[in-house]
């Protein structure tokens, strides 16, 4: 298995659960296993989302993880949240804090939020 080098954020796995052909699905598909991941806290987040959905998306959920391993949020992530710009309420500071930690890409569709993150290398999958 490759090293992980890119932290899924929750819009690019929702882009690919939602649809198999999309730019952010092929981008995943392209990676070496292990190498795209996502956090604890994305798994949380679509685990969450996932609740109302019908078994069908959570069997597109469960095989979508089964590809992209979920890395634990812990003490070392916790530490660079601590030292993230403040934004109320906001998962994606923890999801930062993540990247960070760990040394990762962090793809986005959602690049506006994250801008403000000193030293968070940022790519978006959903847009060519």
């Amino acid at each position: 298995m490759t090293e992980p080098r890119f932290l899924l954020d929750t819009n690019i796995c929702i882009y690919v659960l939602a649809d198999a052909e999309s730019l952010a699905a092929k981008r995943v598909a392209e990676c070496e296993e292990g190498s795209a991941v996502a956090s604890a806290i994305t798994y949380a987040e679509l685990l969450r989302g996932i609740r109302s959905a019908g078994p069908e998306d959570e069997a597109k959920l469960e095989s979508f993880f089964q590809h992209v391993p979920v890395v634990p949020f812990g003490e070392a992530q916790a530490q660079a949240y601590a030292g993230l710009p403040f934004r109320r309420s906001s998962f994606d500071r923890l999801i930062a804090a993540h990247a960070l930690a760990l040394g990762l890409v962090l793809v986005t569709n959602n690049i506006r939020d994250f801008k403000d993150v000193p030293g968070l290398k940022l790519e978006n999958w959903a847009k060519p």
